[in-house]
């Protein structure tokens, strides 16, 4: 994923010509693309919310990183680093790396801190039981109902009022529990580009004074068969969660989440 630095700085004559260059990409994104004198591109970073709204959780943007492997240990993955940091408003970035890998390496050499634990787990739709998946959808939850909501994500707006304005097409499904109009939980896939078959999990999320009711099981059972009706080409959901999260891990392997990978959580404070 990263490139380990050797911390000679060198200037290869291919590095020498080689551009940093910012791409555009959907909104609230960041992307810089590292191109060879042949137009190819060689490597890429992009700094993008860990969540996908505003939200009253605090969060960290998050940074991924990549060149390709014949092009590493040449200072590209630095030069990219250097236009996250130039480009950045916030005062701190995470990554997540793999254990002992020229990722973490690289995070170590370039002052990234504090490492957590972070899991992600992946649901394939193969294995989901669709009957079983339908009652806990339609259990009765007294004075909670569902509802969706479908479109592209802005960069502003957060999951209430997404839920107040119309459903639209959209690369998101949105799902939540409400009472009485006050919102008691969510949860939200985003799908990528190009009909990409995983969709990226957020959440869910139960407010303190709504949990112990089961709220977040729901919700994302009925976001799990409302996302493949409106994206049926979607085949897989993958999400992360805090290592230590137990109560959120098991709520994950209920539906048919398993375990993907464990990764370490890096922050860097600009």
């Amino acid at each position: 994923m990263f490139e380990p630095w050797t911390g000679a700085i060198v200037c290869f004559m291919s590095d020498c010509l080689t551009d940093i260059v910012a791409v555009s990409d959907r909104p609230g994104v960041s992307r810089w693309h590292a191109v060879a004198p042949s137009g190819s591109v060689v490597g890429s970073a992009s700094l993008r919310p860990d969540l996908p709204f505003p939200s009253s959780v605090p969060s960290v943007p998050e940074l991924r990183l990549y060149v390709e492997p014949e092009q590493r240990r040449r200072g590209i993955g630095s030069r990219l680093l250097t236009a996250v940091q130039e480009r950045a408003t916030e005062t701190r970035l995470a990554t997540d790396v793999a254990p002992d890998s020229p990722g973490e390496s690289f995070c170590l050499r370039h002052g990234f801190r504090n490492p957590r634990i972070r899991r992600h787990d992946l649901l394939t739709y193969c294995d989901v039981h669709q009957a079983w998946l339908g009652e806990l959808v339609d259990a009765e939850h007294p004075g909670y109902r569902l509802t969706h909501w479908t479109g592209d994500l802005p960069s502003t707006a957060g999951a209430e009022a997404l839920l107040r304005g119309p459903s639209r097409p959209g690369n998101a499904v949105l799902t939540a529990a409400d009472m009485d109009g006050d919102l008691a939980a969510y949860v939200v896939a985003v799908v990528g580009g190009q009909l990409q078959p995983r969709a990226r999990q957020y959440g869910p999320t139960v407010f303190p004074e709504h949990r112990g009711r089961r709220l977040g099981r729901w919700v994302n059972a009925a976001l799990i068969r409302r996302l493949r009706e409106v994206h049926p080409h979607v085949s897989e959901i993958e999400t992360a969660t805090a290592g230590d999260g137990r109560h959120s891990v098991g709520t994950l392997e209920d539906l048919g989440f398993r375990l993907l990978r464990r990764m370490r959580r890096y922050e860097l404070t600009l």
